[in-house]
């Protein structure tokens, strides 16, 4: 489990995180939704160790991990798939994935989890050396999502998974989240696009200028007038 106690974070002027407790349980798929400048991203990089925190605490199963830094955070088992996808465009499909291996020595785990990545994602397996920088934007996600499940992470951190995707890869990616939690990895997910996420979320959270503002299960707040007014267009 994570665990997030009244976390603040700075960016020089800039209050960005306003004392936010949140808690990511084992078995979940937790969804933090808002609009742009929220903070939403930058609870990911603060749990990441990417940026500093002024106060506040970040727990993982028990351990402070608040002053950790990053690299140490990924041996832990906590893995962020960053917005806008990031992948290595001059390198291949594969030597994308072994990327995300490469903190992990242990070789045959390695291979049966590149096998199950191209389980996940059939066309990864199709490309596998194909230059990632080829490749279209619904196959580059995918492939960003399959290099931090290559981490072997234990929380997988997933930053607007579906910007600028057509709708039909929209759908295949938030499937394949489901199966992923369905394998045994809990999920952090940021969307703007709040009706996917909510629908496939055990638990959200709605982030306004810095601070949590609600919370409850998924579907609870799929159906909150609030919501429905302020992120779902209705």
């Amino acid at each position: 489990m994570l665990e997030i106690k009244g976390l603040n974070v700075h960016y020089g002027g800039i209050h960005a995180l306003r004392g936010i407790d949140m808690e990511i349980p084992d078995g979940q798929i937790v969804s933090l939704i808002g609009a742009n400048g929220a903070g939403k991203s930058t609870t990911l990089k603060a749990i990441m160790g990417q940026v500093s925190k002024t106060s506040g605490e970040v727990i993982w199963n028990g351990n402070d991990i608040t002053a950790t830094v990053t690299k140490e955070i990924v041996k832990q088992g906590i893995a962020l798939c960053p917005e806008g996808r990031k992948v290595f465009p001059d390198l291949t499909v594969e030597e994308n994935l072994m990327i995300g291996a490469y903190l992990r020595k242990d070789k045959e785990e390695i291979r049966k989890d590149r096998d199950w990545v191209y389980e996940l994602f059939p066309r990864m397996k199709e490309r596998e050396w194909q230059l990632a920088g080829t490749l279209s934007g619904g196959e580059q996600q995918m492939l960003a999502v399959g290099r931090a499940l290559m981490t072997k992470p234990k929380l997988l951190m997933l930053d607007e998974p579906s910007l600028g995707l057509a709708p039909l890869v929209i759908r295949d990616i938030f499937a394949i989240i489901k199966q992923i939690k369905e394998a045994g990895v809990n999920v952090l997910l940021i969307e703007q696009n709040a009706k996917a996420a909510l629908e496939i979320s055990d638990i959200a959270y709605v982030m306004e200028t810095g601070f949590i503002t609600m919370t409850g299960e998924g579907r609870q707040l799929l159906n909150d007038e609030r919501v429905k007014k302020a992120y779902l267009g209705e």
